[in-house]
């Protein structure tokens, strides 16, 4: 399961969305996480999906490597699915005992799991895409626009970026444990809840560890380098918009206002 967590990585290959301005690509993304919240109905999720499979098919990124990011989060979709579908109020559909599916908690149920396939599956590009340094300098770029947190945005930005990076290194020292463990006589799959929440502190103690072993080797490299954040930094390469980041924001606003004209279109009720 850990070696299909896809957040983090970066899938080099030559395509226009690679070659996107990092700030393109992170304003883009956030526009497109506040404009899926908007959309309330099968039409906009249907114009979401047409958008998204447009930017994967540029980014030359393989379908199955992003579908693949979505298995480790099977289990969070499919619980927030049931809990929209059971806790909805509406007209009862099939009811056993206290437990009752209604029309709207069928309705809402769809909405919410696709949106949270959209939105898992539109963020991942955005990383796929972009190099930690990349990423790095885009946000410490728009973050320099915000008054109150300017002054500390190559620090904020810079952890945001490491957090990211280390996302598939930790997962990899999961794995790796749980490997060595299971070598050992270790079983992580047999027992009621309880026994394997127990039977994962031979994994939590050594991954911890381990996680701030690698912490601490790179502040010392970093030190040893003599960093000392962005104070009079310059960069060998200097952000510069081009006329392809123009014709990205221009589409990327078209299908934001197509998201919130799908609003005022009849709704598409599955029940």
């Amino acid at each position: 399961m850990f070696k299909d967590i896809t957040i983090g990585q970066y899938y080099p290959t030559d395509s226009i969305i690679h070659k996107l301005d990092p700030r393109t690509k992170i304003n883009s993304t956030l526009l497109y996480i506040i404009f899926l919240f908007v959309v309330n109905n099968l039409w906009g999720y249907m114009a979401a999906f047409v958008f998204l499979a447009f930017v994967v098919t540029l980014s030359k990124v393989p379908v199955k490597y992003i579908l693949k990011g979505l298995k480790p989060l099977v289990i969070i979709i499919t619980l927030t699915v049931l809990l929209n579908m059971l806790w909805t109020p509406g007209n009862v559909i099939f009811q056993v005992w206290i437990i009752k599916i209604t029309d709207m908690g069928i309705n809402n149920a769809v909405n919410m799991g696709l949106r949270l396939i959209l939105l898992i599956s539109g963020t991942s590009i955005m990383t796929l895409t972009t190099s930690t340094l990349d990423l790095t300098d885009g946000l410490e770029a728009d973050i320099k626009k915000v008054p109150l947190v300017k002054r500390i945005a190559h620090e904020l930005s810079m952890m945001m970026s490491i957090a990211l990076r280390f996302i598939p290194t930790l997962t990899e020292e999961t794995e790796r444990i749980m490997k060595a463990q299971k070598s050992r006589g270790a079983d992580f799959e047999s027992g009621n809840v309880i026994a394997r929440a127990k039977s994962l502190i031979p994994i939590l103690v050594p991954l911890f560890v381990s996680a701030f072993q690698r912490a601490n080797e790179l502040a010392m490299a970093m030190e040893s380098r003599c960093y000392h954040g962005g104070e009079n930094r310059t960069r060998l390469k200097q952000l510069k918009y081009k006329k392809r980041d123009a014709w990205a924001y221009i589409l990327v606003f078209a299908v934001m206002a197509a998201l919130t004209a799908t609003r005022f279109l009849p709704a598409v009720n599955l029940v």
